[in-house]
């Protein structure tokens, strides 16, 4: 890694520096006890300088006190690695361990103080850890939202320009702080905000060049532009959850299972020459096979529902599949089996509610291509490599590809690939509400993230071994465990105080915790030197059981009794609190009731603060809400379209607040103002109308009224007869040649299916839009798709003609599907390609203008004339003229 080297030497200047300082600096680390755990990104040779700086100013090395490398918790404050990938990660973070990285140790010798471990954390969840960031021409508001959430995600903020900042945030490169990093050559990376807004709403760091200044590609290129993958992930030997080769030895000396034995379980389905390799190399590593998965350390095994595994998994073992096995044997180098989600033995059934998807991919390559597939499978979902109508999900890197556009045609859920990831790290099928899974950063190809995201150990445990969830009782072997496991706990413990040991001895397996030390010395070497006595160490492990829980005394009857007199004197109490939270409300939303003598309404005291009003009583209160309360259900549902009565010409705010106004007034007279054409019984407008509202209506029968209806009513402020204001527009039916009674009563008799089966596209470009002609189309029974000539619309294979049991199929042929375009050159040019696709499908095409739906669905009848149909000799002769 590019910090290794570079860290190393500024340690060995501070250690050569500081070698003659003051007693306080040489006692910066005077309470620290360090484990360094050595990695590819901390070398043998980094580690001992690093290990000289730190005991040179008073810290205790434990880096080899651990027995067969483990490392010894109950001793450790501080654990050193540039990776969270080892051993014993996940039970350090339990005991509140300090885990950090090497850059730590320079912080804080260059500061004199010890630095903030979050701050240097190699937990992956905190992805701004090591990064320093400052902000140059940004507003205040703005700047103290980046501070906060830099610092939240594990980094650190700088108010100025220095040699440790990695991340200036800036608008132009005209400010000073710019400037100042061009002049001095700094190695800091200067961005726009709208990268670290972009990782905060991804929840991971993105690639920083598409935001950078002087000349950032969002701002440069325009959408469309072919987005390149700038950074290959490195999968290999994660993509599938069995292995597709063998391990590669080579010629070096195994040692990652020295001192481990390993359990392969019989669910892995090997035969019996491969199990033999397997061991030998087990063997050649250090490791011991057993087949007993109380004695193994390691369990390999497949699926998570075998008793195994749960046996395992409860008692704290690490447990991978084959996969996993192979990698720590190709690289000799030990990594969780949490880390990479197809590392982990996958559940038999899938994940619950997942075999409903269909799943395909797209900007996705090589091994991150792999891997989704592979992972899309083991959830339970269907991969499809080609991309149908039927397909549920399109998970994609970015949103410029040919299948992205289909997808939006086809209303296919589109999503990025950390949707799939945190359903199957959660085992739990992730909402698509959550901007996370849908948002695609602008010029940013997604695919350089993919592989980053762990097992949630935590909701791995609580699907499929839950306390209790293993029978231990009865097994003699597991109680042997159990006594081995309290003995070696003991031994750990045995220069503890008697309230740090664990108080249940019960025979199931319990994980660790910590138990907070307040007065007890860690280590007397670190309590007490130089005569001066130091800060309390930190905390031991102790076995589950709640925190800080004291220890049992004789006088226990005692305090059972105190405890069953408590209980009755609370009695009353309790059965209030029951019979509260039976009724509607319950006892957080319904508070108590306002019969209560002792509740003083608000309303009331609203009223009582009044001057200008008169005293008001509870009963007042009351009454009002009563009233309030009283709305009896509609008598009508109304649907208004080209009123005019709430519009003032006023300032917009004015007019929605006098709509606001009107339709409150209207439902205290029992009328609905709705929105919703589907829902609604009566249908107001001054005249016949080709609007959306109005022809969508019409479909449903409503009973069609003047606008002068409502007007009147608001003026006697009264309900009256709809029958008496039936909607007379000689003139419109004239004009539009149909007569508006007999279409409402064709329109009874179809019930909103006049287009039930019938297929229709949509030009992008045509007039009105393709959202209008949608909106008609399907409030007729029909199904309205948009066309853009892409090969594969093939929703027209399974819809050949309309329903026999169609009622306007009288003056019209099964078989056509229609194309509803304008006359731009952009839309011709697509009628040949719909010809060529439609009649390959064995139906008749029929490309017509937007007139032929609005009269089909005001007249609510299929009426066919040539006079609709569009051809290229007729926008030939339109020119001409």
């Amino acid at each position: 890694m590019e910090w290794g080297p570079s860290w190393a030497r500024h340690s060995t200047g501070i250690l050569a520096m500081d070698g003659g300082g003051e007693a306080a600096q040489q006692l910066l680390f005077s309470q620290v006890a360090f484990y360094i755990v050595q990695s590819e990104g901390l070398k043998s040779d980094d580690a001992q300088i690093l290990s000289e700086a730190l005991v040179s100013h008073d810290a205790q090395n434990c880096s080899d006190q651990g027995p067969t490398g483990k490392i010894p918790l109950n001793e450790v404050t501080h654990i050193i690695s540039a990776t969270s990938d080892f051993l014993e990660y996940d039970a350090a973070t339990d005991a509140l361990k300090s885990v950090v990285k090497p850059e730590w140790v320079t912080a804080s010798i260059a500061k004199g103080r010890l630095a903030n471990p979050r701050s240097y954390s190699p937990d992956p969840r905190l992805f701004f850890s090591g990064l320093v960031l400052c902000c140059a021409d940004i507003p205040e508001g703005d700047k103290d939202a980046i501070m906060g959430g830099v610092l939240a995600t594990g980094g650190l903020y700088s108010s100025s320009v220095t040699k440790m900042v990695t991340h200036i945030v800036a608008l132009t490169m005209d400010h000073e702080k710019c400037q100042t990093v061009l002049k001095k050559d700094l190695k800091c990376k200067i961005v726009l905000p709208h990268w670290f807004d972009d990782c905060l709403r991804i929840g991971k760091r993105l690639d920083e060049d598409p935001y950078a200044l002087p000349n950032p590609e969002i701002l440069r290129k325009p959408p469309h532009d072919p987005i390149v993958e700038t950074k290959k992930v490195d999968m290999q030997g994660a993509t599938s959850v069995q292995p597709t080769e063998p391990p590669r030895v080579g010629t070096r000396q195994l040692d990652i299972f020295k001192g481990k034995k390993i359990m392969l379980n019989n669910d892995l389905k090997i035969g019996s020459h491969l199990r033999g390799t397997i061991e030998d190399l087990i063997e050649q590593g250090g490791g011991t096979v057993t087949a007993s998965v109380y004695k193994a350390d390691v369990l390999i095994c497949h699926y998570r529902e075998s008793s195994e595994y749960r046996i395992g998994s409860r008692a704290g073992k690490e447990v991978g599949n084959l996969t996993w096995l192979y990698y720590l044997i190709t690289h000799n180098t030990w990594t969780s089996p949490l880390r990479r989600l197809l590392h982990y033995p996958i559940s038999q059934f899938g994940l619950p509610g997942f075999n409903k998807f269909r799943i395909s991919l797209s900007n996705y390559n090589g091994e991150a291509r792999v891997y989704l597939e592979n992972l899309a499978i083991a959830a339970g979902g269907a991969f499809t490599k080609t991309m149908k109508e039927d397909n549920t999900h399109l998970i994609t890197a970015h949103q410029h590809s040919e299948k992205c556009d289909a997808a939006r045609e086809w209303n296919i859920n589109m999503v990025n690939h950390l949707w799939l990831e945190d359903s199957y790290a959660k085992w739990q099928i992730q909402t698509l509400s959550n901007p996370r899974y849908t948002y695609f950063p602008p010029r940013t190809n997604l695919s350089g993230i993919v592989g980053q995201t762990q097992i949630d150990r935590h909701a791995v445990e609580r699907h499929f071994f839950p306390q209790g969830s293993v029978e231990e009782s009865d097994d003699v072997e597991t109680r042997q465990l159990n006594a081995s496991r309290l003995q070696q706990l003991d031994q750990q413990n045995s220069g503890l105080p008697d309230t740090t040991r664990f108080a249940n001895s019960s025979p199931g397996l319990m994980p660790y915790r910590t138990h907070s030390e307040s007065n007890t010395p860690r280590n007397p070497r670190l309590q007490k030197a130089n005569g001066a006595f130091r800060t309390p160490a930190a905390s031991r492990l102790v076995i589950d059981g709640k925190e800080n829980e004291t220890p049992s005394t004789a006088s226990s009857r005692g305090a059972k009794d105190r405890a069953a007199a408590r209980l009755h004197d609370q009695a009353a109490d309790i059965a209030l609190y029951e019979k509260e939270r039976k009724r509607v409300g319950g006892v957080i939303f319904g508070g108590r009731r306002k019969t209560s003598e002792d509740v003083v309404s608000n309303d009331s005291r609203k009223r009582s603060s009044s001057k200008d009003e008169g005293p008001a009583t509870d009963e007042d209160a009351r009454d009002a809400k009563r009233a309030k309360k009283s709305r009896q259900p509609p008598a009508m549902r109304l649907l208004l379209t080209g009123f005019k009565g709430w519009t003032s010409g006023k300032k917009e705010a004015e007019d929605k607040a006098s709509e606001s106004s009107t339709e409150s007034r209207l439902r205290d007279l029992g009328i609905l103002v709705t929105q919703d054409p589907t829902h609604c019984t009566h249908l107001a407008s001054p005249s016949i109308l080709r609007t959306k509202k109005f022809v969508c209506a019409l479909a449903h029968a409503p009973i069609v009224i003047s606008s002068e209806y409502v007007v009147d009513c608001l003026a006697k402020d009264e309900r009256l007869e709809p029958e008496d204001y039936l909607l007379n527009d000689p003139a419109g039916e004239k004009r539009l040649g149909f007569n508006l009674g007999e279409a409402v009563d064709r329109a009874k008799n179809h019930r909103g299916r006049l287009l039930r089966g019938m297929l229709i596209y949509c030009t992008e470009p045509v007039k009105g839009g393709f959202d209008t002609y949608k909106a008609i189309i399907e409030s007729n029974g029909g199904k309205c798709l948009l066309y853009k000539a892409r090969a594969g619309s093939a929703t027209a294979s399974r819809a050949t003609g309309q329903d026999e049991d169609h009622d306007g199929m009288t003056e019209d042929e099964p078989g056509y599907i229609y194309l509803l375009s304008g006359t731009s050159p952009g839309e011709v040019a697509l009628w040949s390609k719909f010809r060529s696709m439609v009649q390959g499908m064995g139906n008749l095409p029929r490309i017509v203008e937007p007139e032929w739906l609005l009269d089909t669905a005001l007249r609510q009848q299929l009426r066919w004339d040539e006079v609709y149909e569009l051809t290229e000799d007729r926008v030939n002769n339109m020119n001409d003229g």
